[in-house]
Parts: structure tokens; sequence; C-alpha cells
């Protein structure tokens, strides 16, 4: 493509692997554009074109990706969708409305983004890549709501490759843990001990560039990316 990546959506991109996806794009020649509750902060080359939304509501994604494809003429090239959340804790523990909103969050999210996107990016033979997680493919306790929206993130992702053949690129993307602020909060017995080993989400980024960069016709379709001692895989 002549202007490098051309123009990518990033549901999340405010924070965590969705910030480095955003520098990852910028660095490859690629024009980032992010949607998420929060606004994305300067990342070094000028302020990022931004929408609000609320991943869990598809009004407000289908307007948020309406606003942002407007905004670049609907000359959309790619879509990733790294945004989540969890609530750990026992099933009878944990909250109705936390559990329920990280399955909306996570995977109806993902499907809401991608719905939005897809006249844009049939127009131009452009690319998706999802985000699930190790523990979409590896089942643990106290997960239920995370492990239950990100094996149906891993499900959805190889039913939209069979369905888009030919005409959208996808790539389910299987990242380890990382060295971002998805573990802040949590009670202490939910947080990654302090050896553990977690990747740098730039490196993940990168990988992320990789799939949207394949030329026509080439299918990166599943990467696991993880630190060489990533305890949750396989």
């Amino acid at each position: 493509m002549a202007d490098g990546l051309g123009n990518i959506l990033i549901a999340g991109g405010a924070s965590g692997l969705g910030a480095a996806a955003v520098r990852a794009v910028q660095r490859h020649g690629g024009t980032p554009l992010v949607i998420d509750i929060a606004k994305p902060q300067d990342s070094g080359t000028g302020q990022v074109r931004y929408a609000y939304a609320d991943i869990a509501d598809t009004a407000t994604v289908d307007d948020a990706v309406r606003e942002l494809a407007d905004a670049v003429d609907g000359r959309l090239h790619g879509v990733f969708t790294p945004a989540g959340i969890d609530s750990c804790g026992p099933l009878d523990k944990v909250p109705v409305k936390e559990w329920e909103r990280v399955v909306h969050v996570n995977l109806l999210g993902t499907a809401a983004v991608i719905r939005a996107a897809l006249p844009y990016l049939k127009a131009t033979h452009g690319r998706v890549v999802t985000c699930a997680s190790t523990l979409g493919i590896k089942a643990v306790s106290d997960a239920t709501a995370y492990c239950a929206s990100k094996f149906g993130v891993v499900g959805f992702t190889r039913a939209l490759a069979a369905e888009l053949s030919g005409t959208v690129g996808v790539t389910l993307l299987i990242p380890g843990g990382m060295q971002t602020p998805f573990f802040d909060g949590r009670d202490e017995q939910y947080k990654p001990p302090p050896d553990a080993k977690l990747n740098d989400p730039a490196q993940v980024a990168e990988t992320v560039v990789f799939a949207l960069s394949q030329p026509p016709g080439s299918e990166i379709r599943e990467l696991v990316v993880c630190s060489s001692e990533e305890s949750s895989w396989p």
C-alpha cells in the first residue's frame, strides 16, 4: 500500500496493548483511529484521531466507527480489537453485572466493532486482527467470565475467517500476560507473582502490524505471542 498500513481502527487504543498498537501503527507509516471510553494520550507524534465508545454498547460502537470512517472518507484498511476487561473470583462470588460486562466487552464488543467496520473493510479488502488470550485456549479457576469471553473470541474469529475468506483478512492474536495496567486493582491473589515473566506489549504490537501488513492472498490465521516462560501456555 502506497501510504503504509493505511487507516487502522483500534478498539481500546487508549491504554495497554491498544496504546502500544497505536504507536506501532504510527512507526510503520499507518494512521491509527481509536475508539475507547478514555481519550488516548499524545503518542509523541501528535494527537491521535479518537471517538468515544463504550465497547459494551453496540449503539455507541456503531456511531464511533462511522464517525472515524467518515473522517478518512471511508478508507478503513484494518481493525484491531484489544479492548478487554476481567472480573476475577468464583462464579458465585462475582457480581452478576460485572460477570456479564466482561463478556459484553470482550466478546460482544469485539463482534460489534467488526460488524460496524465490515462495509469499509470489504471495500478496501482490509484486515481484522482480533485479540483473545492464552486463557482463551486454557481454562483456569476463578476466571469463568474471562475464559468464556476469550474462548468465544477464538471461536468467533475462526468462524469469521471462514466467512470472509478471500474478502477480508482475519487473524486471531493469542497473547500471554503483558506488562500493562490490566492487572492493576486486582486482589493480590489474582495478580501475577513478582517473578512472573510478562511480555512487552510493544513487541506484541509488532506482531499485529506484521499480520496487518501481509500481501494480498497471504493470511496469518493465528498467532500465539508470549514470554518464552509463559505459565498459561500451552
